[in-house]
């Protein structure tokens, strides 16, 4: 209980930053392609983080390993958990993704749901991180407005391809 709770207290929370980027990347590519079902997006956004997790455990274990660190079961758990981060990213878009219909959504509004979901995210879990190293209220905002003028980059790239 006390190695969870420390676990908790040092979270690194940078895999979610990139995990909702990556998903904001994901709904800018798959909005290029037109019409498609929107189930195809969802397993897209997932399984896309899935795979850039294990690439991510990938390379966090190989580093390990040239760092000379013996690769116990532990390391490898605790390095899937550290990057676990990057793959619950992917799910808030893809279950914006999946309620949209119900929200009376076209394809076209799903993605901007998606995409929005996954800018809120990225701006989220910087906030999240920033808090979590200590950081002062104030370099919390600025990492979070960091954060935001980058997904409104990504944004911006949706309207510009569009157009």
């Amino acid at each position: 209980m006390a190695r969870r709770a420390e676990r908790r207290a040092h979270a690194d929370y940078t895999g979610g930053v990139y995990g909702s980027m990556l998903a904001a990347s994901v709904v800018i590519g798959a909005g290029q392609l037109g019409e498609f079902p929107r189930t195809e997006l969802v397993l897209l956004l997932l399984l896309t983080g899935a795979v850039f997790w294990i690439a991510h455990v990938h390379a966090q274990l190989f580093g390990a390993r040239l760092a000379q660190r013996a690769l116990g079961r532990r390391v490898v758990l605790d390095v899937c958990r550290d990057e676990w981060p990057i793959v619950k990213a992917a799910v808030p878009p893809a279950a914006a993704v999946a309620v949209s219909p119900a929200l009376g959504l076209g394809v076209e509004g799903a993605l901007w749901l998606a995409l929005s979901v996954a800018v809120a995210g990225q701006v989220g879990w910087s906030a999240a991180a920033a808090r979590r190293a200590g950081a002062t209220w104030r370099l919390v905002a600025v990492s979070a407005s960091v954060n935001l003028v980058l997904g409104l980059l990504i944004v911006c790239f949706e309207v510009v391809l569009k157009h």
